[in-house]
């Protein structure tokens, strides 16, 4: 991903302190991304992908006009409360 981030802003002519000022992220976190150093939403999709076991593109996907979210189960369950 960091890789992407660097040519798609170097594409647009940006400093990394322009982008972080135009998508509202914290100073350094796009330096962060492009030196993956800094990836946790990525891991946390990685990992969410995987529980699910479905690829991290499908959580990505936009939904199919009328899906809506299934009913609530008793399966449901609240973990560490």
């Amino acid at each position: 991903m960091g890789l992407i981030v660097r040519r798609l802003r170097g594409a647009l002519g940006l400093s990394q302190e322009a982008l972080e000022v135009d998508a509202g992220l914290d100073r350094g976190y796009v330096g962060r991304i492009e030196r993956a150093t800094e990836n946790s939403f990525m891991d946390a999709l990685d990992q969410l992908a995987a529980a699910l076991r479905v690829t991290s593109a499908e959580l990505l996907r936009e939904p199919v006009r009328g899906e809506g979210p299934p009913p609530t189960s008793r399966s449901d369950r609240k973990v560490g409360r």
